[in-house]
């Protein structure tokens, strides 16, 4: 031990006193700008600890605990909040969406989300059809079904042709439909087949002409997609503000967004925009998809020379490369010898820069080749601590989930059997669909399990509609497709959506619980999650959001909270 100098015994007295005093203690030191009190804060730390208020300030945890404790800590000029009971939890982050992409168009699309009957969303179309100029394209991109509709299916071509003669309309089903008004058809110089990029097919009437209906695969649907007039630059900035806001009275705060189909560089100008201006209301972990196949690698390796891992700041940062990193192999899991080759030197190259990724993968029975490459690289670059996202993957077998495990692999299970819990069980049989996505056995096993929505071509944004799901299996439809068996507990479920999201963006050392000295992303709920029926979790919203400390959004009765 180093010798010490004269005076030295005080020092180490003053550092032990120090070390043994109370956080509140220290806390006490600094004046709080913002209390929140008289409520039931879940902080989610790893005691799951509940508090009954927290003091904020420069857009920090100061403290949690009781009430009259966290009041003493206020400045002269402090905000003090009654939160009359209700619940707060830290703000939500959706570890694997499309953000970016949904915001650049949520200005200009109709929203068939959520939307009860096909009469309704039939309607919905109507409506803009009399609002925009004759000619003008209207777009439903997705984020439906025909399970949330009362009658259980899709528009005809007909129904849509009677609500909106004039203009050419664009209505997308997941990954795997799309249905053309004659007027877009007429547009887009759709005729016969050869008109369809590979992997879509025209349906036909009993006369053989075209109706309008394309059955498609995800590549396809996005070129056709590609061809659609885009917003202007304004229009896409302002879009991304009102998303971002949806996305805020929701309790997001963060998302990890995972790039996608249709997502070039060009795309991200509206968000970068929003980040320089500083008006983005969520924070933002982007991953960047290879642009076009055949140089993913090479592709890559130009775009990012300049966006080292963690590029950013605490607003927006490059996470990574994903989802889509192969593209001959990414729509189902199925891969060529070809394409492993390609995908292991892609990975081989992002471990080499330490680059976090999310990848795409669907099936259980293929995961293996992708296990068999990462293992290969682990040996060489360590992966462990690089927090390798594998997305989707709901068949997931438990040996698969072992291996996992030992890579430290990520597991991202989005809520897409809320929308497809139905289909699975007709591909694997009810029985083995009752443990589909085996949840519970991952948590078992410690892998960090983080929880998405994917949306918004495939399902909604709405991350109580998420927890939902994760907690009772059921579809959109009504069917109990998984058991309870597999289900986490809510504990684990809001850890999905809060702790390890915050770990997939880089970013648990900063948010994602509500401890001193973490960033004040919080949402205070209209119900409280731990106690509300699970089927009402799904109706929960925010009624007061805050972004480090800054209300983005507030409800009644806190509507005059915002600034």
């Amino acid at each position: 031990m180093l010798g010490l100098k004269s005076g030295s015994t005080g020092l180490v007295l003053l550092a032990a006193a120090f070390i043994a005093t109370s956080p509140i203690d220290i806390a006490s030191a600094q004046t709080a700008d913002t209390i929140l009190f008289n409520g039931k804060i879940l902080t989610v730390d790893k005691d799951f600890s509940t508090q009954q208020a927290l003091a904020i300030t420069d857009g920090k945890i100061l403290a949690t605990g009781a009430s009259a404790a966290m009041k003493k800590l206020a400045g002269k000029t402090a905000k003090l909040i009654d939160l009359g009971g209700r619940t707060v939890i830290p703000g939500l982050t959706d570890g694997h969406i499309h953000g970016i992409r949904a915001a650049l168009t949520f200005g200009t699309e109709v929203n068939w989300i959520g939307v009860p009957t096909l009469k309704d969303a039939l309607e919905k179309v109507g409506q803009a059809a009399k609002a925009q100029k004759p000619g003008s394209w209207i777009v439903v991109a997705g984020g439906w079904t025909e399970e949330q509709f009362a009658e259980k299916r899709r528009p005809t071509p007909a129904e849509v042709a009677a609500v909106a003669p004039d203009n050419p309309v664009y209505i997308q089903h997941l990954y795997d439909w799309l249905l053309l008004s004659p007027k877009a058809m007429e547009a887009l110089n759709i005729r016969d087949d050869s008109d369809v990029p590979p992997g879509g097919k025209l349906a036909r009437d009993s006369d053989n002409k075209p109706t309008g209906i394309i059955d498609a695969g995800g590549a396809a649907l996005g070129k056709i997609f590609d061809k659609l007039p885009k917003p202007t630059m304004e229009q896409q900035v302002d879009g991304s503000k009102k998303f971002f806001r949806e996305m805020n009275s929701l309790g997001i705060t963060g998302i990890v967004d995972g790039g996608g189909v249709s997502m070039y560089p060009a795309n991200y100008q509206a968000v970068f925009r929003l980040w320089q201006d500083r008006q983005l209301t969520v924070r933002v972990a982007y991953h960047l998809c290879a642009p076009k196949p055949g140089s993913e690698l090479a592709d890559l390796q130009n775009l990012t020379q300049l966006s080292p891992p963690g590029f950013g700041d605490a607003m927006l940062h490059f996470n990574g490369p994903g989802e889509i990193l192969i593209w001959a192999d990414w729509t189902d899991g199925d891969i060529t010898p070809d394409g492993k080759a390609k995908l292991a030197e892609l990975l081989r190259w992002a471990a080499s820069k330490r680059y976090t990724i999310q990848l795409h993968w669907n099936p259980d029975r293929t995961v293996h080749d992708l296990l068999d490459v990462v293992e290969d690289i682990n040996k060489d670059f360590p992966v462990r601590d690089l927090r390798w996202t594998v997305l989707h993957l709901y068949t997931a077998s438990e040996a698969s989930l072992k291996r996992m495990k030992a890579l430290g692999l990520v597991w991202g299970v989005q809520d897409g059997l809320y929308f497809g819990g139905e289909r699975l069980q007709k591909e694997v049989g009810v029985e083995q669909a009752k443990a589909m996505p085996r949840i519970a056995t991952a948590m078992k096993l410690g892998l960090v399990v983080g929880a998405g929505t994917d949306a918004h071509r495939v399902s909604s944004h709405n991350p109580f509609v998420a927890l939902q799901w994760y907690l009772d299996g059921t579809t959109i439809g009504g069917a109990k497709t998984r058991g309870d068996e597999e289900a986490p507990s809510r504990r684990q479920a809001l850890e999905m959506y809060t702790r390890n999201t915050a770990f997939m963006a880089n970013d648990d050392d900063k948010r994602g619980t509500l401890e001193a000295g973490k960033l004040a992303d919080l949402a205070v709920l209209s119900a409280d999650y731990m106690t509300a029926p699970v089927k009402e979790i799904g109706k929960i919203k925010s009624v007061l959001t805050m972004l480090g400390g800054k209300v983005v959004y507030a409800a009644p009765p806190f509507a005059e909270e915002r600034r």
